[in-house]
């Protein structure tokens, strides 16, 4: 996997922690619509199957995800909107929470006070037991939304737990218990995801407007390549512990 592509890490330290308690409620931050679904789809069809509400914030509207030099950027980021609600619905059914959109212009993303801010209220609204996000951290990766995608989760984290932080909130801090961070360079927590990849993959193809820029799907061949790629990916990740599929995290519970 290059520093670039999205979704699941090189397999990590041999001594991890495993598969979480369901929370009753998750929410994954992403940088754009569809990275939540890359970086940790099928953890969360796993643990809404088993009763947790997933909720999904995402930071940009991802209006460059095209190619197209001529393509309508307004309409785009509402067609990426859309996308991002049937993903939402296809990890978690009946327990899918809300699909809420800070609206940032996709590349012009920036981690400060107003952005923190904006992603601590949402910590305290929704009330999240886990929290998941970019690996701000994650060595060589060129896109600056993702690293300001994952800088937010980690401090909106902290914002949200400490009540002097935001006071014009005007809501009772909420401290979760668990920042589980994807696309991270070293790894330390292991999701068993076997039976959920299919669970991932619908969602993914939630995302039609991506076929051709990030998954290199334009026809029915490239799109099983898509796949297949994906599924040996997990696969890769879970045989080292012992899974037919895993999804790996840096698992962060000193909150």
């Amino acid at each position: 996997m290059t520093a670039n592509e999205p979704g699941q890490p090189a397999s990590g330290p041999s001594t991890p922690s495993f598969d979480l308690p369901t929370p009753n409620v998750a929410l994954a931050i992403g940088a754009h619509p569809d990275d939540v679904e890359f970086g940790c789809g099928a953890t969360l069809a796993k643990w809404a199957a088993d009763g947790c509400t997933v909720h999904h914030l995402i930071c940009t509207d991802g209006s460059k995800g095209t190619w197209d030099p001529t393509a309508d950027k307004v309409a785009l980021a509402e067609r990426r909107q859309d996308e991002q609600r049937e993903a939402a619905r296809r990890l978690a059914h009946d327990h899918a929470g809300e699909c809420r959109f800070l609206g940032y212009v996709d590349g012009e993303l920036d981690s400060d006070l107003a952005a923190r801010g904006r992603v601590a209220r949402v910590i305290r609204e929704l009330r999240p037991d886990v929290v998941l996000g970019h690996d701000p951290w994650k060595r060589y990766r060129l896109h600056p939304d993702h690293r300001h995608a994952g800088l937010l989760a980690c401090e909106g984290v902290v914002a949200a737990r400490d009540p002097h932080f935001y006071p014009e909130h005007d809501i009772d801090h909420h401290r979760p218990d668990t920042l589980l961070l994807f696309e991270a360079d070293e790894p330390d927590h292991v999701e068993d995801v076997t039976g959920w990849v299919a669970s991932k993959l619908a969602a993914l193809e939630a995302h039609e407007s991506q076929f051709e820029s990030t998954m290199h799907a334009l026809d029915d061949i490239q799109l099983d390549a898509f796949r297949n790629r994906i599924i040996e990916r997990l696969r890769g990740l879970g045989e080292a512990h012992g899974f037919a599929a895993a999804e790996l995290f840096k698992r962060i519970s000193d909150l």
